[in-house]
């Protein structure tokens, strides 16, 4: 033991956490006594040094960098709830201001410059969340329809890709709807008009488009869905909404492609959700599910609160949960505008397509998709190397860069590609080191017969 004046005696910092390392922490059990807390950070930051940098994960399309300013901001509020919108007013009329913004880039209707409240919509912990807001809605909506014509509404189902993300597959479980998944083909990695046209019938609750796919990163044709969508119901048909998951491209398509039809310019589109961590540039965890209005949602769905010091109206599956993401993605809100969202999609788009045309240039890698809708570069390697994808994952990770490779959704099994998200902090530069890393592991491994990757293509 010993005392440094700043704390009790009985407060030790053991002898493994410094110079002479003698035994590790208990892993699994609480320390029997105190430790100081500079040997405990020193314990947990070396340990955390073992994960490498979130800059080179360029699997993830969460954030891993804002501003030094955004970083004060939201260490200032780790302590603030978000549940407690009595107690932390100013809080929550961030929340409401960034819930009627994001309505407004998606061209709600009804919306009020005065009147936050006019936006019908909330922030989550992350798309994940919003995604099960929507499909209750829809699930709902759908069963109060059938109910009030006298039909069984037991038997719900939800139309959408093999490509979705898995939050979707926990949505249908948890709320006991029949998913029914369309194939992707090779060459094809989005759902077709054609294709949810012979699968909706009476049961179905919505089908979910996806803006920036997460196995390839495209824009599914939402307009075109729609619009046979209105064919069917035009010809007495069943009248289906459409969730648009936003996750990936929500804070993308407005400022990239304004022109482009996805959001609730489309009438059938009743719901959007749309990760704030990803593309909306914040720290995880963060999301919006907003809806065309209220009532697309169910007053059944939300619930009213009182034991917190007034009422309190909440509609989201989590309870408490930190206010400082809503601060951080107000912070960005402000700080960048349309103009510098604008600004920085397309330098990530550029640097994207930088990547894809130089992978392009590599003997034995195809692009597959080139960064185009969200900034999102996938390839393949073709011909007879002697390695795969996942052979050059392996190799890349040796190199600092985490590049996921996979196997595409059912129906396209027999495809595997590197994915590279670029996403902000991601410079040119580092985009060149990338590409010669590629290239050179591709030589090594081609050299070599092969890598040691225990990783490989989908077998049937």
């Amino acid at each position: 033991m010993r005392n440094k004046g700043r704390y009790d005696k009985g407060v030790i910092a053991p002898a493994y956490t410094g110079r002479m390392a003698i035994e590790p922490f208990p892993a699994l059990r609480l320390p029997e006594d105190e430790t100081e807390p500079e040997a405990v950070y020193r314990f947990i930051h070396d340990e955390l040094m073992l994960d490498g940098s979130s800059r080179l994960n360029l699997a993830t399309f969460v954030t891993t960098w804002m501003e030094p300013e955004a970083d004060k901001l939201m260490a200032e509020t780790f302590d603030k709830n978000m549940i407690d919108k009595d107690e932390y007013p100013r809080t929550a009329a961030m929340e409401l201001r960034c819930v009627s913004m994001v309505a407004d880039l998606f061209h709600a209707e009804g919306l009020s410059e005065t009147d936050p409240s006019a936006a019908t919509g909330v922030s989550t912990v992350g798309s994940s969340e919003a995604v099960m807001l929507g499909g209750l809605a829809m699930k709902w909506r759908w069963r109060a329809a059938r109910e009030a014509a006298g039909k069984d509404g037991s038997r719900p189902n939800l139309i959408m890709g093999s490509n979705v993300q898995v939050v979707w597959e926990k949505f249908c479980r948890y709320f006991d709807v029949e998913p029914k998944y369309l194939p992707m083909a090779r060459d094809r990695y989005v759902i077709t008009p054609e294709q949810v046209r012979e699968a909706v019938d009476e049961n179905t609750i919505g089908v979910v488009a996806i803006l920036g796919t997460t196995y390839s990163g495209q824009f599914e044709p939402v307009a075109e869905i729609a619009h046979t969508l209105d064919e069917l119901a035009a010809a007495g048909g069943p009248d289906v909404p459409i969730h648009v998951d936003a996750a990936s491209g929500g804070f993308i398509a407005p400022f990239l492609y304004p022109e482009l039809r996805w959001d609730f310019r489309i009438p059938r589109v009743v719901s959007i959700n749309a990760s704030g961590h990803k593309y909306g540039l914040t720290y995880p965890g963060i999301g919006f599910v907003v809806w065309r209005g209220k009532e697309y949602l169910p007053e059944p769905l939300v619930f009213h609160v009182a034991y917190l010091g007034g009422d309190m109206p909440t509609f989201t599956l989590n309870f408490s949960r930190p206010g400082n993401q809503v601060v951080g993605q107000y912070y960005n809100f402000l700080r960048l505008g349309r103009a510098g969202y604008r600004s920085i999609m397309t330098t990530l788009r550029e640097n994207a397509r930088r990547v894809s045309a130089r992978i392009a240039t590599m003997e034995h890698l195809r692009v597959v998709t080139d960064g185009s809708d969200i900034p999102v570069v996938t390839c393949e390697v073709t011909g007879s190397p002697g390695f795969t994808v996942f052979d050059v994952s392996h190799e890349l990770r040796a190199r600092g860069w985490q590049v996921p490779a996979y196997n595409m959704p059912p129906g396209a099994e027999d495809v595997a590609v590197l994915r590279v998200v670029v996403r902000e902090g991601f410079s040119a530069d580092l985009g060149t080191m990338l590409c010669d890393d590629i290239e050179a592991v591709c030589k090594k491994l081609k050299a070599h017969g092969g890598g040691v990757s225990d990783g490989r293509h989908f077998a049937h």
